[in-house]
């Protein structure tokens, strides 16, 4: 299909891509993705109109003059040349799109038409914007309305309708009819009649419902997109193929039948995996995986999620870790029992910051059918600006959802988490998984946790409807029996008034090494780590059984650092290891002695996991709690608030087990539940509410009384909400460190720019970069240490800056001066 109206023009060799060609095949892709919830008719709409601002004449002439490279479709509401002429491109089909459904007498009620069109109109307005514009924004305009109803001199509707290929309007008008409306509106219907959904609740999930539309069409543009661009992928494609879950199961089966039964905790471990498959036939729900560190959860869970997935045909599985450090480890243990094809890891810690349209189309999709990413990713997908993230939201849906360590969840983020999962798991046919040793309950079922005069206001904001029977391992008595049975350690507080320096902490860590053969000390910051490492160097220890980890260190450098240590703990041979609390999650690895810096409960539990992993010792193993000196605590308050209530639990539960899953509950009601004012994501100095509150039904919004009441049927400040989203509070930003292979892979992307082996050699280089906190990156660039590679955003350090034995530092190595957290 050609005509003189253009959409793209290929790099490679000046092919041109017709408008009519580009949205009836974007159409396609947009129909397929959004019928996994039965909205084809939407996804098919959205894609013939996205567009539809290109068959101008103004467009066309902009193109036609234009010389040079011009990135028609970046993130940006208006295509720019390279004069600096604007064309609105994005309008005018969700004009039309809107205008039409807007006309519709659907039951005799005009504005069921009108919201229909606001949420299509929304979508394609928005898809070369920074995310989703603006419902409402924050100070009462009515943003959307005023995009909606723009003047035609300059969406230039008319204009396109004229020169419109008439068969695509053809098909576009035979489907954005009462039909489409039947389809899209009749669920978001069923929901606003359900009683038991707040008001705030039903306006999120009608933003939810939006969010995975606007996915859609995002990931179908970028894909026809992608695919003009460079051919050969076209054939690879198999967005309509499900996984056959079958082989992948098999695969596991057979690799756990043929694990060892060395120890005791090696049949409990067992009897956990079982008890996963016997509930595997559940309706789909939110369920909850509580077991002891040191219980095989990951196994467990993924023999859970196949058979779950294959019983109810769904897409994927999505594995949700908190920390970036310990996907290549899990999602390497998954690999090598299912094999390459099935594993795909997204770190998204390396993205250019200039958005470039051969980037964009390049950018990572989910298209395995394991997934393993991070939950700052999850939360950015779903909250975060811009377009990239929001193309993971569909895959989202018809999947099950593994969240592992959900007690890491910020706690600012609760209510938009609960929110967002259960309209995952009742409107887009998913499943979840909250995996654990410390559950933080975060159902409907913890109400009683929250302050009294707080359990109303924590209901109506949204906490999790699990299924029933939630957890997977049963009832409250035989989680404690579970908990019994797999205790494999002694918790011991060693509390010193003022605190332990580091001079007494290095002493008690060598007299722990003296007494066991293995000891690991996990402390709170970096700098506490380096000075401790550095304290046992002074004492001659022999270098080869003395280890120090941090995320100064590239996973690269970690993981090798792991596999020494392991192979000398497995010839029984000395080890002294301090780390950062890198090590508690995922690492499997286990020491005769850990000494732990005082911290919250579920630290603690999750340090504990490192002591005795597997019952080795027939004698419980010993886990210190000690308090140290000069740690800087005002910086990192959520530490702070753990340290207070684990020595108020210590004291409460005086001579008991503090790992039992009723000590745990007890700390998250100090710790969690009473900082439930913080749990709605506040925006400091903001006059229109909270987060949560721009993303629902904006209550304090003053644009509500502006209209007299007749305010727009959506009213979230969805681009607003974008720009002050941040799932942790200090951002980090990745640099590249030459460390091994990633000296080549440097050289490689320092190269001569090919777009799709940059992006390759970055996913590789993913395994080769450290996060650094904001301020230690203005440092490095005072130093001139940061080297950028070409003009796409990612960096690398120059290797004066980085040391086998410490990773990264603000100084020259030879200096060695670390940053703190």
């Amino acid at each position: 299909m050609s005509s003189k109206y253009i959409a793209h023009v290929r790099k490679s060799d000046g092919e041109i891509q017709s408008v009519e060609a580009h949205l009836f095949e974007t159409a396609e892709i947009a129909k397929r993705l959004a019928a996994k919830i039965g909205f084809d008719l939407c996804g098919e709409s959205m894609g013939l109109m996205h567009d539809f601002g290109k068959f101008s004449d103004k467009f066309l002439s902009m193109i036609s003059a234009a010389t040079g490279v011009i990135n028609f479709d970046l993130d940006d509401e208006e295509t720019t040349n390279n004069h600096g002429e604007k064309v609105d491109h994005s309008t005018a089909g969700a004009q039309w799109v809107y205008i039409r459904l807007s006309d519709s007498e659907y039951k005799a009620d005009i504005e069921v038409g009108r919201f229909c069109g606001q949420i299509l109109g929304l979508c394609i307005a928005s898809h070369h914007g920074a995310g989703l514009i603006d419902c409402l924004s924050p100070d009462g305009n009515t943003t959307l309305s005023k995009r909606l109803t723009k003047v035609d001199e300059l969406t230039h509707l008319k204009n396109c309708l004229e020169n419109a290929d008439k068969q695509l309007l053809a098909k576009v008008e035979s489907i954005v009819n009462d039909t489409l409306i039947i389809q899209l509106f009749e669920p978001i219907r069923l929901m606003l009649q359900r009683s038991d959904i707040s008001l705030k609740g039903k306006m999120f999930y009608l933003g939810c419902f939006t969010r995975f539309l606007f996915s859609c069409l995002i990931d179908a543009d970028r894909i026809n997109s992608a695919d003009f661009e460079h051919q050969h992928q076209k054939s690879l494609r198999q967005l309509d193929k499900k996984p056959n879950w079958q082989i992948a199961i098999d695969s596991l089966e057979q690799y756990l039948s043929q694990l060892p039964i060395q120890y005791s905790i090696d049949r409990t471990r067992q009897k956990i995996s079982q008890t996963c498959l016997s509930r595997s036939t559940d309706q789909q729900g939110i369920y909850s995986l509580t077991v002891p560190t040191g219980g095989g959860k990951t196994l467990a869970s993924l023999r859970y999620a196949l058979h779950h997935a294959q019983k109810h045909n769904l897409d994927r599985i999505i594995y949700i870790i908190p920390y970036t450090s310990i996907i290549d480890q899990n999602a390497e243990s998954v690999r090598k029992i299912l094999g390459e094809e099935w594993v795909l890891e997204h770190h998204s810690n390396l993205n250019p910051e200039k958005q470039t349209w051969q980037n964009k189309l390049l950018s990572e999709n989910w298209d395995k059918p394991i997934v393993f990413t991070t939950m700052v990713q999850f939360l950015d997908a779903w909250f975060g600006s811009g377009t990239r993230g929001a193309r993971h939201i569909h895959p989202m849906t018809n999947s099950i959802l593994i969240f592992d360590e959900i007690q890491t969840l910020p706690v600012k983020c609760v209510h938009l988490f609960c929110n967002t999962l259960n309209w995952l798991t009742q409107y887009g046919g998913s499943s979840a998984i909250l995996c654990t040793a410390t559950q933080p309950l975060l159902g409907e079922n913890s109400l009683d946790l929250f302050p009294s005069f707080k359990r109303t206001q924590a209901q109506n904001r949204g906490l999790l409807k699990l299924s029933p029977n939630s957890e997977i391992m049963g009832d409250l008595p035989k989680v404690n029996e579970l908990f019994t049975g797999l205790s494999r350690v002694n918790i011991q507080f060693n509390p010193k008034s003022g605190g332990w320096s580091v001079e007494d902490a290095g002493e008690f860590l060598l007299a722990q090494a003296k007494q066991f053969s293995s000891c690991l000390f996990i402390v709170n910051t970096k700098k506490w780590a380096q000075q401790l490492y550095q304290y046992c160097q002074q004492k001659n220890l022999p270098k080869e059984a003395l280890f120090h980890l941090s995320t100064n260190q590239c996973p690269a450098h970690r993981k090798a650092l792991f596999e020494t240590i392991k192979q000398r703990l497995k010839q029984k041979l000395p080890v002294i290891c301090i780390s950062t609390q890198l090590i508690e999650a995922g690492v499997d690895i286990s020491m005769a002695c850990v000494i732990r810096a005082l911290a919250g409960l579920d630290s603690i539990a999750q340090a504990a996991g490192r002591c005795n992993r597997h019952g080795e010792n027939s004698d419980k193993g010993t886990v210190w709690v000690v308090n140290l000196k000069n740690e800087p605590l005002a910086m990192l308050p959520d530490i702070r608030q753990g340290q207070i209530q684990a020595v108020r639990l210590f004291e409460e539960f005086a001579n008991q087990d503090i790992l039992q899953p009723q000590a745990m509950k007890q700390y998250f009601q100090y710790y969690f539940y009473q900082r439930s004012d913080e749990m709605v994501y506040p925006i400091p100095n903001s006059t229109s509410g909270s987060l949560l509150d721009w993303l629902s039904d904006n209550p304090l919004n003053v644009g509500k009384q502006r209209h007299n009441g007749k305010m727009p049927l959506l009213c979230q400040s969805f681009k607003s909400a974008g720009k002050v989203f941040q799932a942790i509070d200090a951002p980090t930003k990745a640099v590249i460190v030459p460390y091994g292979e990633g000296k080549n892979l440097i050289s490689i992307l320092c190269g001569e720019y090919n777009p799709q082996i940059f992006y390759q050699t970055l996913s590789q280089a993913q395994r080769y970069s450290v996060n650094v906190f904001p301020n230690i990156w203005e440092k490095l660039e005072k130093e001139k240490a940061l080297i950028p590679i070409a003009d796409t955003g990612i960096y690398y350090i120059e290797e004066r800056y980085y040391s086998d034995e410490y990773g990264l530092s603000v100084d020259e190595v030879g200096k060695m001066s670390f940053y703190e957290f």
